[in-house]
C-alpha cells in the first residue's frame, strides 16, 4: 500500500530552494528525484494556501481567502479522502492545520497532541509559535512515522517563513535556514525512501526582500516541488512549471485513493 509524506515548508521560495538545498539538489542531479516549479495560487498567504494545497481548488472556491478566517474546511481534501478510505493520517504542523482539518478554534491543551481515529488528522502534533524549531518538528514527524506508520503524513515547518519575515528573503538568515532545513531533512528522507514512502517537498508561498507575501510577484508565488519516489526513479530538473492545484490530486494518485470531482486539475504524471 502506497504511503506519502508531504513536506510543506512555509515560505520556501523556488530559487532559494534550488540554490541552497544541497541534498535535495543531489537527488535531482542524480535523477533520483524530479523538480518542478510551482506557480502558487493567490493570495500568497498561509492559511488560504494550506487549504489550496490540500483541496486542489482556488481560494475563491474554498472560501479561505485570508489568514483571519478560522473555520473547518468545507471542501473534499487530502486528509478527509484518506481517512474515509480507511487510511491512517498524521501531521506535525502549525495549529492552523488542526483548525482546517480537525476542529476550530484550536485549544492549546486538548488539540496539541491527538490520537483519535474519528478525526481527519488522526495523529496530530501541533505547535503555535512561528519560531518553533524546525529540527524538533522534523524529529516529531520521524517519530510519528515510526510509531504509527501513517499512509499520509504532513510535515509543516515554519522556519523559512519566520526567518523570511524577520530578515527578508535577501538575507543570509533566510538563505542559511534553507541549508539547515535541507540538512535536517536529509537523513529522514533517506529513511522514508527506504521504508517505501513517496516524499513531496514544496512550499505554500514565497516571500520578498521586504519580508512580505500575499501579492502577485514571482518572489511571492513561485515555490518548488521535489518529488522523490521510493524506487529512486526521477526525472531530474524537469524545467516544467505546474499549478499548485495539481498537488492534492497528485498526492491522492500516489495513495491510490479516488480523486474527488472538485479537484479538476490533473495529477502530475509519474
Amino acid at each position: 500500500m502506497n504511503k506519502v509524506i508531504l513536506v510543506l515548508s512555509d515560505a520556501l521560495r523556488y530559487d532559494v530552494a534550488k540554490d541552497n538545498m544541497g541534498f535535495l539538489g543531489h537527488l535531482v542531479e542524480k535523477n533520483l528525484a524530479s523538480l518542478y516549479k510551482v506557480t502558487g495560487e493567490l493570495p500568497s498567504m498561509s492559511r488560504p494556501m494550506y487549504e489550496t494545497v490540500h483541496t486542489g481548488v482556488p481560494s475563491s472556491e474554498h472560501g479561505i481567502v485570508a489568514n483571519s478566517i478560522v473555520r473547518h474546511s468545507v471542501k473534499p481534501n487530502i486528509f478527509e479522502s484518506a481517512a474515509r478510505a480507511g487510511r491512517v493520517t498524521a501531521a506535525a504542523a502549525y495549529y492552523w492545520m488542526s483548525e482546517l482539518y480537525n476542529r476550530a478554534p484550536y485549544h492549546r491543551v486538548e488539540d496539541k497532541e491527538v490520537d483519535d481515529e474519528s478525526l481527519f488528522i488522526q495523529h496530530g502534533r501541533f505547535y503555535t509559535e512561528d519560531e518553533y524549531p524546525d529540527i524538533e518538528l522534523i524529529a516529531t514527524a520521524g517519530l510519528l512515522v515510526r510509531k504509527y506508520s501513517p499512509d499520509y503524513l504532513l510535515l509543516h515547518p515554519m522556519g523559512m517563513d519566520y526567518h523570511g519575515e524577520t530578515y527578508g528573503s535577501d538575507s543570509s538568515e533566510y538563505r542559511n535556514h534553507a541549508i539547515k532545513q535541507d540538512m535536517w531533512l536529509a537523513p529522514f528522507i533517506t529513511e522514508w525512501m527506504e521504508s517505501g514512502h513517496t516524499i513531496l517537498v514544496t512550499g505554500d508561498h514565497g516571500i520578498n526582500k521586504d519580508g512580505a507575501h500575499g501579492g502577485t510577484t514571482p518572489e511571492q508565488r513561485e515555490v518548488p516541488l521535489f518529488v522523490i519516489q521510493p524506487n529512486g526513479q526521477g526525472r531530474g530538473e524537469t524545467g516544467e512549471t505546474i499549478s499548485q492545484l495539481q498537488i492534492a490530486p497528485t498526492v491522492l494518485k500516489f495513495l491510490e485513493i479516488p480523486i474527488p470531482e472538485t479537484m479538476k486539475h490533473p495529477p502530475i504524471p509519474r
